[in-house]
């Protein structure tokens, strides 16, 4: 049957009639989708309101999510707390211009069990105020799918991002001004923390943890990391721009670190971790760290200028074992390490290894202590020192010769400008040989070959 005119008018009349009698909720859920999702002003939420908006938010976040559709928020401040993103949950802004800012609760937006969260294009301000003992301004648990992208995180007071057994992806956002980490991740699965910038966090920048020693696989690439503190004191537990504790087959490539307390990146008792191709500068302490019960590293075709120490493998006595430290530029390591480092420990070396590793084609200069040191007293075994050129050092290549110390192969290195000899046998911190470059015979347990020294 057709459909003429007054027809069509008196049923487009009932529904207008029967959508005037739909509570307002429902009236909102037929709200005009964007290309961006339901816009929130359609949903009873206010930008520039001096009043908060917390459960006008809620609703909107819930009743989008239940669409499975983002809600979009439009430029100005929201001033809101303890926001919760249940599954499906997306909420984008207009980047640079809309604000959230925290006026209550433990975090500003929180996900626990909820799969497929996302946060986009949105200025999340923690306004300082001081956040409970590990918590983050976003605080997402248990999840899968997980997106945080081109955002920008300020002023919190705890963590800027806090994340426990959750995959998905941190990139593209901005954390700034944090009281404690700016990004942390704790029993990861499959994460990715790529293209971020994190700028004058109090006590770490990205710390990539478990709560037992285990598979993680986090990918942490192409971040600049830059002034980051140790407010909270110790000695190295704070301080890095980079941590990885327990973490095995993780990846930092990429990044670029500035000014950190302590270390650039610091793998404890994480085996299998890669520091690939990273430009450090700036460093209070030891720039590439592996340390403790680790098996495995790989520590490559880093730039490092300025700390205390460049590259340390070390703690064999704890089961620190198994690397390979080849291509990196060490350059203007200082005499002092940052405060709070234990006092016996040695600075101004470019690397430093102690168990079943390769020093290979590493480019060292301006190491006022030694260039390369290998051991540690009796803590050597299978070392190899090969194809590195040491420039304007101390001691050009140091290795110990102490009781009970193991295989050291040095050979086919270039040494210039050692001031106290270009190989030279040492107990831990004491000089206890003559210059070895040609006289490596007398211990049975040192190969010293093909050496240029001038």
């Amino acid at each position: 049957m057709g459909l003429d005119r007054r027809r069509f008018l008196g049923v487009a009349g009932l529904g207008a009639a029967a959508a005037a009698a739909l509570p307002a909720v429902a009236r909102a859920g037929a709200s005009p989708l964007s290309s961006l999702g339901i816009d929130a002003g359609h949903l009873g939420v206010r930008a520039g309101s001096p009043d908060d908006q917390s459960a006008a938010l809620q609703r909107a976040i819930d009743q989008a999510a239940a669409q499975r559709v983002p809600l979009a928020l439009g430029p100005g401040v929201y001033r809101a707390g303890d926001l919760k993103l249940p599954a499906g949950a997306q909420i984008t802004g207009v980047r640079g211009a809309t604000r959230l800012v925290l006026t209550r609760g433990p975090s500003l937006v929180s996900a626990a069990g909820a799969d497929w969260v996302s946060l986009g294009n949105v200025t999340l301000d923690g306004g300082g105020r001081p956040l409970p003992a590990g918590r983050g301004l976003v605080q997402i648990s248990h999840g899968r799918g997980l997106r945080i992208t081109d955002c920008e995180i300020v002023a919190a007071g705890g963590h800027g991002v806090m994340l426990e057994s959750v995959e998905g992806e941190v990139s593209g956002t901005s954390v700034s001004g944090v009281d404690a980490a700016g990004i942390f991740s704790l029993d990861a699965r499959r994460l990715r923390i790529a293209g971020n910038t994190i700028r004058g966090a109090g006590n770490n920048g990205i710390l990539v943890w478990r709560s037992k020693a285990g598979d993680d696989g986090t990918l942490v690439t192409d971040n600049r990391i830059e002034e980051t503190g140790a407010r909270a004191g110790g000695s190295g537990q704070n301080g890095n721009a980079i941590n990885v504790f327990r973490a095995g087959n993780v990846i930092v490539r990429g990044n670029r670190i500035a000014g950190a307390a302590f270390s650039a990146v610091r793998g404890n008792a994480a085996s299998n971790l890669q520091i690939v191709g990273n430009t450090c500068t700036g460093l209070g302490e030891v720039a590439l760290y592996a340390e403790f019960g680790f098996e495995g590293a790989i520590i490559a075709n880093n730039t490092i200028d300025g700390a205390a120490l460049g590259v340390a493998v070390t703690n064999f006595n704890e089961g620190g074992r198994l690397a390979v430290v080849q291509g990196n530029l060490v350059r203007n390591l200082l005499p002092r390490r940052a405060a709070g480092a234990d006092p016996g420990d040695i600075a101004g070396v470019g690397i430093g290894v102690e168990a079943d590793t390769a020093v290979t084609g590493n480019v060292i200069e301006n190491a006022p202590t030694a260039g390369i040191y290998l051991g540690w007293g009796r803590y050597q075994r299978d070392v190899s020192a090969t194809g590195n050129i040491v420039r304007n050092a101390g001691i050009g290549i140091a290795v110990s010769v102490a009781a009970g110390a193991g295989s050291a192969v040095i050979a086919d290195n270039l040494i210039a400008g050692a001031r106290r000899g270009a190989i030279v046998g040492v107990d831990r911190h004491a000089a206890v040989t003559g210059d070895l470059v040609g006289d490596g015979a007398r211990h049975a347990h040192l190969t010293i070959s093909g050496n240029r020294a001038r």
